[in-house]
């Protein structure tokens, strides 16, 4: 039996478990079917069919689960840090127990290719671990001395959150929110993805079996207009978390303006890489073709616009050309595979009609460009890559969220510059130079959240990770995280001493 027979036939018992009812929500520490009699069918990106169906829920769901994370939050809140990091550490360890399920349910759920997925668990156990070692410090200050006066500052759980995460790395990106919203001290209404359900239902019952208390972390399934809408309108929710498009954060930007909602948005990017004359080839070839195939292209941080010098442009555009024609296309349990199919038909029309963009503005497509005919009813698509064009084409300035790279000629910094910040994103950027100088200059002028300077996107749970302009508003990691779920609390304490002013003597 081949690897990929072996995987096909485990995850086919897996999901099993989830054809037998539609999948519900998970509230106060039970599965529930919910009021709601909306059903959504989950489609594989494999096949097309439907791998279950799913409950889509209504004002009284998304109440019940705000009620339950409302009425949880005091003996949450309450509990030690050290407390705290015990549990988060026996989530890890329930992670870590069962990664091949997460990353074979997450693999026909989304798509993405298990040499990817197969780390997802490992991850995400990573951030409830670090997260937890985080938690008996996360409510510490800052000691603020004045002459009659003894100033100092804690930090409290900021109440019940709203986590609503995408679907392209669905569980490792609930685990970057969740993670740090319980080490806090917040409980949690977490509502995944409709195109991806299944891996959100698996945590949400994972942290209940390691000692989350109910009402802790609570689940809500259905579409974002609907759903989504409802829980960040909902005044029991103090802060909305978001991952997803810019255009759904501005939405949700107008839904929590009400309630006046804490807000932190991870949103869009149309990120440049920029390679230099003097880069060493090598590596910025290996690392281009990685941060725009890997995960099938649909990964906000994503280096989808090329910037390569001009002197060095053709002989770069074809290392390039080449390493993508010899990509490996196939089933996403497959561990050979580095392109699966894309996430939901929707999404694939989306990715499709770029290239009749890219022909009618002008651009070239040096390979790739179709739909992959002979893998249908599969959701594939050619990995693809258009050059000879200009940052004013669509191509170069709307995120496309697929595996399609768009290259752009330079002559000088000045230009490269000027081409890199031309976009009104501004999540992340990759500088590949020799000359150090140049690199800090590039570093420090360009519009993005997040600069990696000879490296493709590198994962360092203490730094800032966030976007500028259309990409978002707030940072995650480290103490960033904790800035978000907690509010920052001032005590003044008087000596006794300082002359009290007096009125209506």
């Amino acid at each position: 039996m081949s690897a990929l027979e072996s995987n096909l036939s485990k995850v086919a018992a897996l999901l099993e478990r989830f054809r037998a009812a539609p999948l519900g929500h998970f509230i106060a520490g039970r599965h529930e079917r919910g009021a709601s009699r909306d059903l959504i069918d989950n489609l594989s990106p494999v096949d097309g069919k439907i791998i279950n169906q799913v409950v889509s829920a209504d004002p009284q769901d998304i109440h019940a689960a705000a009620t339950a994370a409302e009425d949880a939050l005091p003996a949450w809140r309450a509990k030690t840090g050290e407390q705290r990091r015990a549990i988060l550490h026996k989530v890890a360890d329930a992670i870590e127990a069962r990664r091949e399920e997460f990353a074979l349910i997450e693999c026909m759920d989304t798509g993405q290719p298990l040499r990817f997925m197969s780390s997802a668990a490992v991850r995400g156990a990573e951030n409830f671990r670090f997260f937890a070692d985080r938690a008996p410090s996360a409510s510490d200050g800052q000691a603020l001395p004045a002459a009659e006066h003894m100033n100092y500052t804690v930090r409290q759980a900021i109440g019940p959150v709203a986590v609503i995460t995408p679907w392209n790395t669905p569980f490792m990106l609930s685990t970057w929110k969740i993670a740090p919203a319980l080490a806090a001290g917040c409980t949690v209404v977490h509502k995944p993805a409709e195109w991806s359900p299944l891996t959100a239902m698996m945590l949400a019952e994972v942290m209940t079996e390691a000692g989350v208390p109910p009402g802790v972390v609570n689940l809500v399934n259905g579409v974002g207009e609907r759903a989504g809408r409802l829980l960040t309108e909902h005044p029991a929710i103090r802060a909305t978390a978001f991952i997803g498009e810019s255009r759904t954060g501005s939405l949700i930007m107008s839904q929590g303006a009400p309630t006046l909602k804490r807000l932190h948005l991870e949103l869009g990017g149309k990120n440049p890489v920029i390679v230099f004359e003097d880069a060493d080839l090598e590596r910025a070839v290996d690392a281009v073709v990685f941060m725009i195939y890997s995960l099938n292209g649909e990964r906000c941080t994503s280096s989808s616009r090329l910037l390569v010098q001009r002197s060095i442009y053709d002989r770069f555009i074809e290392r390039v050309a080449a390493r993508v024609a010899r990509l490996k296309i196939g089933h996403p349990l497959d561990p050979e595979t580095e392109i699966g199919p894309l996430i939901h038909a929707r999404h694939l029309d989306k990715v499709l009609s770029y290239f009749r963009i890219a022909r009618e503005d002008g651009a070239q497509i040096r390979i790739g460009g179709h739909r992959i005919e002979a893998l249908q009813p599969g959701l594939y698509v050619e990995p693809t890559l258009l050059t000879h064009a200009s940052n004013t084409m669509r191509v170069a300035r709307e995120e496309i969220f697929g595996p399609v790279l768009t290259a752009i000629a330079f002559d000088e910094e000045g230009e490269a510059l000027k081409v890199a910040n031309d976009t009104p994103y501004g999540l992340s950027a990759y500088v590949w130079t020799s000359d150090t100088g140049r690199a800090l200059r590039m570093a420090h002028g360009v519009e993005a959240g997040m600069v990696w300077v000879n490296s493709e996107n590198n994962r360092h749970l203490p730094s800032p990770f966030g976007g500028m302009k259309a990409s978002g508003i707030g940072r995650d990691g480290g103490d960033y995280s904790f800035d978000f779920y907690m509010e920052t609390k001032n005590i003044c304490l008087a000596f006794g001493t300082h002359r009290v002013p007096r009125i209506g003597v």
